[in-house]
């Protein structure tokens, strides 16, 4: 697990007010788990997303980050990890570490947490805002995320952060027995959030949720990338 008690420095009070108002707004849009929503109090937002948005760092809204990526929802954040509760003896694989933020909170929960970037300054900006928060717990990669990370697999949770046309079968190779995996499926424009859970050898996928909207997950087993 990562730091204990509140993370941030003199610099994060001036949010505090802000971070509990979001708080209490995620909590009213259906996300009651005091156990999850207590990590959020934990982690300021604003130290993970570029200086020039700061002042939207606490809205219930998607935040864009450069390269064409956003920082998600911390709503839907809050929603992943309410199905996923990821425990701290678990390891967790991230697909698309982006800003860091639901990094963070993954690694205040897990024992270990172990994130995929395939923008490289991304995962430069996250590093520095991880460490800078005492996060000791957290390995980063450059790389393709539909491939995973094999060599520290098996993960008895994955989290992907970024659309793919199905479920990469890296990803699902990489997932432990019993394990779980949120993941959005379907079209660049359109997708839904599908929970595939593995156990006793068999997998199983159920719809958590219709009509989300996610950054397309780019690499071998997902969509192509485009030539420069």
């Amino acid at each position: 697990m990562g730091p204990q008690g509140v993370v941030g420095g003199g610099e994060a009070f001036r949010f505090v007010g802000a971070r509990r108002r979001l708080i209490e707004e995620i909590r009213r849009k259906g996300i009651p788990d005091l156990e999850v929503l207590q990590f959020f109090d934990r982690v300021p937002r604003h130290e993970f997303l570029p200086e020039g948005v700061w002042n939207r760092s606490y809205e219930d809204a998607p935040v864009p980050i450069g390269y064409g990526q956003t920082a998600s929802q911390p709503s839907l954040q809050a929603y992943y990890l309410s199905v996923l509760k990821p425990r701290s003896d678990e390891s967790v694989l991230e697909i698309g570490t982006g800003s860091g933020y639901l990094t963070a909170l993954l690694a205040l929960m897990a024992d270990r947490v172990y994130s995929v970037e395939r923008v490289r300054e991304l995962s430069q900006r996250a590093r520095q805002a991880l460490d800078a928060q005492g996060f000791s717990n957290v390995a980063l990669l450059v790389g393709d995320g539909s491939i995973g990370w094999r060599k520290y697999a098996p993960f008895p949770v994955v989290v992907v952060s970024a659309a793919a046309p199905s479920v990469p079968p890296a990803l699902l190779d990489q997932l432990a027995d019993p394990g779980r995996m949120l993941i959005p499926v379907g079209s660049p424009d359109r997708q839904e959030l599908m929970l595939v859970e593995k156990e006793a050898g068999v997998t199983r996928e159920r719809l958590v949720q219709e009509a989300c909207s996610f950054v397309p997950l780019l690499g071998r087993f997902a969509w192509e990338v485009e030539d420069p």
